[in-house]
């Protein structure tokens, strides 16, 4: 089967309240005093974005802090649900959304190994058969029986990375992952992403790191306002985009 990620006309609002905190009983006075009127504006995270990803694309998404690009991510992976407009997906995604999210903190990093596979839908038979190899591509041997409440920033990227991506998913889908990696490991996660896409699965893949986009992709989207900018080969996009964020 072919994997692909069709997004069609969608636009996601959320809602931002102005009155914040204060005792339930100001809060339904303050409603009664507005009768009716509403305490909250909507925000447009996400605005009549079409998109179609293929087999075999490597897609990075750039854009400033606030321009849609993890609401985009998080709707792919049906986390958040589109306000208008359809999102369809074939293929199993390994969503990488966040360091460690999913872990025990006081479970060790093979406890981990078992739990957060579990969540992604691994069996206890096939996680017992990919542990050595999820433990050996880690290089975290010496701390695995450690509860992972004690692992760095780049440890809990380690095992997540290690996790997800020891069966191959059809879509990889990565959100900063790599802003708390050394540079051996991130050779090592490219190396074994090239063979996802060696195999035709897709990956979509958000940074603030232009160079590593350019490594690892060969398509960009520009995402502004939950818009999209532009769409096309990553150098030129990337220009455009540091381009206008200088200007």
């Amino acid at each position: 089967m072919n994997s692909n990620i069709s997004v069609k006309d969608v636009s996601l609002n959320f809602r931002l309240y102005h009155k914040k905190g204060g005792l339930l009983k100001e809060f339904f006075a303050e409603l009664m005093r507005r009768e009716g009127r509403k305490s909250y504006s909507e925000f447009k995270a996400l605005d009549n974005v079409t998109l179609n990803i293929q087999h075999g694309e490597r897609v990075g998404i750039v854009g400033h802090n606030g321009a849609g690009k993890s609401t985009l991510l998080k709707t792919i992976c049906g986390i958040y649900h589109a306000s208008q407009g359809k999102v369809s997906v074939s293929g199993r995604i390994a969503p990488l959304l966040e360091i460690g999210a999913g872990f025990n903190a006081e479970l060790s990093g093979r406890e981990n190994i078992y739990l957060n596979g579990a969540i992604l839908g691994y069996g206890t038979a096939k996680l017992k058969e990919i542990e050595p190899e999820i433990i050996e591509f880690t290089g975290l041997e010496e701390f695995i029986d450690t509860p992972v409440k004690y692992y760095s920033t780049g440890m809990y990227m380690r095992l997540a990375f290690a996790i997800a991506t020891a069966v191959k998913p059809d879509i990889l889908i990565l959100d900063e992952l790599f802003a708390g990696g050394d540079a051996e490991f991130i050779d090592k996660a490219l190396d074994r992403m090239h063979s996802f896409i060696a195999a035709s699965s897709i990956m979509v893949f958000v940074s603030h790191q232009p160079d590593l986009i350019k490594r690892l992709c060969n398509r960009v989207i520009w995402l502004d306002h939950g818009k999209i900018i532009e769409d096309g080969e990553p150098e030129i996009v990337i220009d455009h985009y540091l381009n206008g964020v200088r200007g």
